[in-house]
């Protein structure tokens, strides 16, 4: 019951980002269809969006992101596409298609692609990302 619950509570809280950032513009966005045609080693950003109050990223990756964390920022990711092994604080857990997570500010994060494809996600941060907040952590 707790993971019907839980996916239902995702596939809202989705549909929810994207009528926030785009139920406005008379352009649509299919999650599924987005694709890059440019070649990258590991991480590929595109800002899909952007204003004072959060930040949206398209984000491919191939390889792994390095544990890091936001001083001042939350981020929920949205899994487009693919699976990975992610470290979120001192939990690690199995990402895949169709998961959201939520990482409080100040949470350190990391993930490892275990998929064949790039793992493929939605980024929204608040408040606005202009990535000075990002710590590395070794």
């Amino acid at each position: 019951m707790f993971y019907q619950d839980l996916k239902k509570f995702s596939l809202t809280f989705v549909l929810f980002i994207f009528i926030v950032f785009y139920g406005n513009s008379q352009e649509s966005l299919n999650v599924e269809s987005l694709s890059i045609n440019e070649t990258y080693d590991n991480v590929l950003i595109k800002k899909l969006n952007s204003d004072k109050n959060s930040s949206t990223f398209l984000i491919f990756i191939k390889k792994e992101v390095k544990l890091h964390k936001h001083l001042s920022h939350s981020e929920t990711i949205y899994v487009v596409d693919g699976s990975g092994k992610m470290v979120m604080g001192d939990k690690n857990l199995e990402v895949k298609k169709g998961d959201v997570i939520f990482i409080p500010e100040n949470t350190p994060h990391s993930v490892i692609v275990t998929s064949e494809q790039p793992l493929k996600v939605i980024s929204t941060q608040a408040p606005e990302f202009d990535g000075k907040d990002r710590v590395f952590i070794e």
